[in-house]
């Protein structure tokens, strides 16, 4: 997930009347997460379910406390982001959900990085034999300048390590640079299954497809190489504990077409930008056209969620501070899809300026205050660089209710 335009589970108490939802896999065959209302939700889902003309009737699913919190890549604000390290912190901290972003190898296998230029989450720079693959590629239109996941074969990739990408900003995050491997989302599948049995609760993941039109253009799909590994560890069915996300909504599309029947969720970016796969076929609709009633109503043709930036529900004003929120949580919801905006991070710099503390942009401001106001909005779910932050929100939340 971009995410980049935004600024353990409660012990000893109950979950309150918003936080568990004994929900449905409903006529779509997809698991489906009420926000503001839980009745009200399953029954918009069951009305946008049957026009997928499905046979399936409601079978029960795990349910999931809402708001859900997504541990975004991990536990990344405290450890390098998609590491094994970093999905484990999330996992120990409480994270309802945690994220992967998905990208190819030269010789195929979906490895876990945010981008496929890894200059800045890896220590390739510092390998010599590699310093003739720094190369300058069009990537969704924009030129960017690195080393890229498909000019190294998997064996290659092995040979190096993660490292913090924000270093100036989490400083502390730094020693652990070099303690783990580039994992591969199979060796993430398997790390859940385990995690799973050891606990005897699933874990679930949120995956994102990364550059899909860029990586068929290439003669790497992403789609058909993630379905097959979802088969292979029985997380394609409808009650799977997984969750499919993409920027662009084509690769939606293609996962439901392959027989994927997870929950899917539709990335959005800023109002004013388009899905690269929208510009590759020269549709001219922006985010603002899919954020409409009507452009909802098409998403839940394919889709039962969208992941919109926060700025998407309360815009910031030119000061950063935020304003008047926009209808798209209601209207949303009226199309029978769930939300899980991102990114909610601790630091000042990421945060709206209402909730800046002091004058230091890395030092924590006031993220329970801003929790507090995205949550009133009835979002179903949020991502967060910090999870246990997020979960202690969600407490303090939950128990006003």
């Amino acid at each position: 997930m971009t995410h980049e335009q935004q600024g353990g589970r409660e012990q000893g108490r109950g979950p309150g009347r918003r936080a568990l939802i004994g929900a449905a896999a409903l006529g779509a065959g997809v698991t489906v997460l009420g926000g503001a209302g839980t009745a009200a939700a399953a029954e918009r889902a069951t009305s946008h379910g049957s026009s997928h003309g499905s046979s399936h009737g409601s079978v029960p699913v795990h349910p999931l406390p809402v708001p859900t919190v997504v541990g975004h890549r991990g536990a990344s604000g405290y450890r390098p982001e998609h590491t094994l390290g970093s999905y484990q912190l999330a996992l120990d901290l409480g994270a309802d959900v945690i994220e992967q972003d998905v990208v190819p190898t030269k010789d195929g296998h979906l490895v876990c990085r945010h981008e496929p230029e890894i200059g800045g989450t890896t220590d390739v720079a510092d390998h010599p034999e590699f310093a003739d693959r720094r190369t300058t590629k069009t990537l969704d239109g924009v030129a960017t300048t690195g080393w890229f996941t498909e000019d190294f074969t998997l064996a290659e990739l092995k040979t190096l390590r993660a490292v913090e990408r924000l270093p100036a900003q989490r400083q502390h995050n730094t020693v652990y640079n070099g303690h783990w491997e580039v994992p591969t989302f199979e060796e993430v599948l398997r790390w859940a299954d385990e995690q799973g049995r050891r606990r005897g609760k699933a874990v679930w993941l949120h995956v994102e497809t990364k550059h899909p039109t860029y990586f068929r253009g290439i003669g790497l799909g992403l789609e058909e190489r993630l379905a097959k590994l979802l088969r292979r560890y029985g997380r394609d069915k409808r009650d799977s504990p997984l969750f499919l996300q993409s920027f662009e909504p084509g690769s939606i599309q293609r996962l439901g077409a392959l027989g994927l029947r997870n929950p899917k969720v539709v990335l959005l970016d800023a109002a004013t930008t388009r899905p690269y796969d929208f510009v590759a076929a020269g549709d001219p609709r922006t985010v603002a056209d899919l954020v409409t009633p009507a452009g909802l109503k098409w998403i839940a043709g394919f889709a039962q969620g969208i992941g919109p930036t926060l700025n998407l529900i309360i815009p910031r004003d030119a000061a950063g501070k935020l304003g008047t929120p926009t209808t798209l949580v209601r209207d949303a919801h009226k199309a029978g899809l769930i939300l899980h905006p991102y990114t909610m991070r601790n630091e000042n710099s990421f945060l709206p300026a209402d909730f800046r503390v002091g004058t230091d942009p890395n030092a924590y401001g006031d993220a329970f205050g801003a929790f507090k106001v995205y949550f009133e909005q009835g979002i179903d779910g949020i991502f967060s660089d910090n999870c246990d932050t997020a979960l202690l929100a969600r407490a303090d939340f939950v128990g006003r209710k």
